[in-house]
C-alpha cells in the first residue's frame, strides 16, 4: 500500500506542526513516538489495522485507510482554540467515507476534566460544551469527572466526518503506556454511551449523533518509545 500520510516526508516533519515543538518533541512522549510508529508504516500501523478487521459492523468492514494528515484542526465555536487534533485519517470502508481522529498517549492525560475547565465558565465555554454535548447527543448533565478532551476529540469525528459524508465516526486512542495511563477515564467517557470498553475491541456508542460514532484503544508498538 503507498503511503497514506499527507505532507510528511518522515517524522521530523510532525514537529514543527506542534503546538511547542521543542517541548512535546522528546522520545518517549506521545507527538514523537506517534509520528515514528505511523511513520514507519505503509497504511495503518498493524496494531491499529488489527480491531478494524475484527469488527464486524458492515459501516467499518473492508476499511482501507486513503489519506491521514498529523495536527489536524477542528474548529469549535466558543473561542478561537480549534482542536487539534493528533492525526485525522480519512478511510473508506465497503459503505463508504470514514472520519477517524487519532490520539497519541503514552502517560499524559486526557487533559483538565470538565469540572476544572468549566471553573468559573465563560459564556464562550458555555457555547462550546453545549455544541460538543449536541453533536454526541448526550443530552443528560454529565460526571464532573469526564475528561474535556476525549468530548472535543470524538465531536472533531462527527465535524469532519459530517464534512466528508462519512458512514461513521472513529475516536482512536493510540496508547504506549506500559501502566495504560487514562484508561479508566476512556472506560468512564465509553460508559456516558451504554459501552463497556476492553482494549483492542472496536466499539459502535450508543450515541444520538448524525454519524454513527465508534471508539477503540489500541496498544502502540513500545519499540517506538525509544526513537
Amino acid at each position: 500500500m503507498s503511503r497514506i500520510l499527507a505532507f510528511t516526508s518522515g517524522p521530523q516533519d510532525w514537529q514543527k506542526l506542534l503546538a511547542d515543538p521543542v517541548k512535546q518533541w522528546r522520545s518517549g512522549y506521545s507527538a514523537r513516538t506517534l509520528a515514528y510508529c505511523w511513520e514507519a508504516s505503509e497504511g495503518f500501523p498493524p496494531e491499529i489495522a488489527a480491531p478494524f478487521k475484527q469488527c464486524s459492523d458492515p459501516l467499518i468492514a473492508d476499511l482501507v485507510p486513503i489519506l491521514a494528515v498529523p495536527e489536524f484542526k477542528v474548529p469549535l465555536p466558543g473561542g478561537e482554540r480549534a482542536s487539534q487534533n493528533d492525526i485525522f485519517v480519512l478511510a473508506r470502508s465497503t459503505a463508504g467515507p470514514v472520519s477517524i481522529m487519532v490520539e497519541g498517549k503514552v502517560n499524559e492525560s486526557f487533559g483538565p476534566t470538565l469540572d476544572e475547565w468549566t471553573y468559573a465558565a465563560s459564556p464562550g465555554k458555555k457555547k462550546r460544551l453545549g455544541f460538543l454535548l449536541r453533536k454526541l447527543g448526550l443530552t443528560e448533565q454529565l460526571p464532573g469527572t469526564t475528561r474535556y478532551q476525549l468530548l472535543h476529540r470524538a465531536a472533531s469525528a462527527i465535524i469532519t466526518g459530517e464534512q466528508y459524508r462519512a458512514v461513521a465516526a472513529i475516536l482512536l486512542v493510540h496508547s504506549f503506556s506500559p501502566e495504560f495511563s487514562g484508561w479508566a477515564d476512556y472506560q468512564a467517557f465509553t460508559r456516558l454511551f451504554g459501552a463497556e470498553a476492553k482494549p483492542g475491541i472496536m466499539q459502535r456508542l450508543n450515541a444520538d449523533s448524525s454519524i454513527p460514532l465508534f471508539m477503540v484503544w489500541v496498544v502502540g508498538n513500545p519499540m517506538f518509545l525509544q526513537s
